[in-house]
């Protein structure tokens, strides 16, 4: 398709969401409209997963499990006060990941690129505001850690869980963390192990993994309000946010978060699908919106 036409079709799509909200836009907490005929339940079916899937979270030799330990964790974020790994533009890093295949994820197959613009178009889609439609499309960015060092996948993907204080039964496979050590450690093993009552998730150790990095990349490098970060860092963080998990930790500010991560949620976990997207089609709107909201360059 030639890319005027593109663009022309792109403003036509921006109008009508901007009509069908009122002159305003979708509200970025409205409830979402494209997965409305979706099949909800046929997602994260981890038991009918591939064995790929299953050998990521349970294997006998999974590194997720027993290597997301409290001492890891501080040398992971000890490790990237040291230093930038790269300097890349975000559609760069977009591109990149079409070389990269969640092996953690049981609802696609598909690369990484494919997945961050299936969200962010359905985000579009439904009329929501440019800054949530480039959440969308950066959200994932931090499984640039993959290409940085990485050991494997088991340090970079998957669903995140609080390190330093007992692991809660709401965490994917519970039984298989008493593989890891700090399950035995006699404060670690706690209920509030390291933290304080109502701490606040922001002064927590999320496991180390895509989102954290991402969330401390970003934070101070782009124009993304709030409740974007909230969704970057806590959208993989499916026992709190779907399970109800680790209230006791959480204060005020966390509520406003929660918010934030369940309205994102749908689009990241219902946009999967089968079908590939057109990146040189994209390619131009999604330029557009990371010029608004980050540097030329980022700081990886």
């Amino acid at each position: 398709m030639p890319v005027p036409y593109f663009e022309e079709t792109s403003d036509a799509i921006d109008t009508v969401n901007v009509l069908k909200g009122n002159l305003k836009g979708a509200g970025w907490d409205d409830p979402s409209k494209f997965d409305s005929d979706k099949d909800k339940a046929k997602f994260r079916q981890y038991e009918e997963a591939c064995e790929s899937v299953k050998s990521f979270y349970k294997g006998l030799s999974s590194s997720f499990i027993f290597k997301q330990t409290v001492a890891f964790n501080l040398n992971a974020r000890a490790n990237l006060r040291k230093g930038v790994r790269a300097k890349m533009g975000l559609w760069e890093a977009v591109e990149k990941l079409n070389a990269l295949v969640d092996e953690s994820d049981p609802d696609t197959q598909l690369s990484q690129t494919e997945h961050a613009l299936q969200t962010a178009e359905a985000i579009r889609r439904d009329g929501k505001p440019e800054w949530f439609q480039v959440t969308g499309l950066v959200h994932d960015l931090g499984k640039m850690l993959y290409f940085f060092g990485s050991e494997g996948q088991w340090d970079v993907v998957g669903d995140t869980f609080v390190i330093g204080c007992k692991f809660p039964d709401k965490i994917i496979y519970p039984e298989t963390f008493e593989a890891n050590p700090d399950s035995k450690h006699e404060v670690y093993s706690t209920e509030y192990g390291i933290y304080k009552p109502n701490c606040g998730l922001e002064n927590v150790m999320l496991s180390w993994g895509h989102d954290e990095y991402l969330y401390n990349v970003l934070k101070h490098q782009s124009k993304l309000p709030e409740e974007a970060l909230a969704m970057i860092r806590l959208h993989s963080f499916y026992p709190w946010h779907r399970e109800g998990a680790y209230m006791h930790l959480c204060n005020e500010a966390d509520m406003k978060a929660l918010a934030a991560v369940k309205a994102f949620n749908p689009y990241d976990l219902y946009s999967k699908s089968d079908d590939p997207v057109d990146l040189e089609a994209l390619k131009p709107y999604y330029q557009g919106l990371i010029a608004k909201f980050f540097p030329e360059e980022i700081e990886w």
